[in-house]
């Protein structure tokens, strides 16, 4: 290109002169972009878990007496006399006052029907409910009281029991002991993959902490919401963290 023309043309030159820099500008921005991706996609996710066994510690067991009379007064007055038997039987079984909870009694009028089975607008009877719930920590004299308390029935007490809730109560200081297991696990898993591929693991990108499974002794359930089993003594609990490691 002429001087002359250059001359006649400074915004030519000027225009030429910008792109040239807006391709050196774009080139490195380009290159800077794959450089980045490349170092993001670099990573490798792995699963890691910890699993230990617990024995529960705290059980609750729920029961029922119920009365059905045909007034209200009547139904009231014998399931008193059942409630008063069943607490005489858990205090001759030394379970302490304190642990022993009963909720209002419940009632529920029963309405008479025709041969069609229609309501007639009558009430037929009452039935009358008293729960009573029992907690200690003192779990096998407590599961024998359980297996013996079926002797009411006897009685004539209308006696209804719960099979027993057994909980662990050193979950809270448990758990963060079992993530840092599961997380030691998912790092040594890292590093076995790292090493078949010639690699190296790097600083984590990211974690996750699983939902913790707590089961009856060698189950082999698992639910995407978390498993918390109360029907059995023996327990394992299990935790799980996904873990995002920066691959070198």
């Amino acid at each position: 290109m002429s001087n002359s023309t250059l001359e006649r043309f400074p915004q030519l030159f000027a225009g030429f002169a910008a792109l040239s820099l807006a391709l050196v500008i774009s080139s490195a921005i380009g290159a800077k972009a794959v450089h980045d991706v490349k170092q993001t996609n670099d990573v490798l996710v792995v699963t890691g878990s910890a699993k230990r066994p617990i024995r529960s510690d705290y059980m609750i067991w729920r029961l029922s007496v119920s009365s059905q009379e045909p007034t209200a007064q009547a139904a009231y007055r014998d399931l008193t006399r059942q409630t008063e038997r069943v607490k005489s039987y858990l205090k001759d079984q030394n379970v302490p006052d304190d642990a022993i909870t009963l909720s209002a009694v419940e009632s529920y009028a029963i309405p008479a029907v025709d041969s069609n089975g229609r309501e007639t607008g009558q009430t037929l009877a009452y039935r009358l409910t008293q729960r009573v719930e029992v907690r200690s920590n003192e779990i096998e004299r407590y599961t024998q009281l359980v297996q013996q308390a079926s002797e009411l029935l006897n009685e004539g007490i209308n006696f209804v029991s719960e099979p027993p809730q057994y909980l662990y109560t050193q979950l809270s200081s448990m758990r963060v002991e079992m993530v840092a297991e599961a997380t030691k696990d998912a790092k040594a898993r890292a590093e076995a993959i790292a090493i078949s591929t010639g690699g190296q693991v790097g600083p984590v990108r990211s974690a996750e902490t699983g939902v913790f499974q707590i089961t009856s002794r060698n189950s082999t359930d698992v639910s995407d919401y978390g498993i918390y089993d109360t029907s059995s003594i023996e327990k394992d609990i299990t935790a799980v963290v996904s873990i995002t490691f920066s691959m070198r």
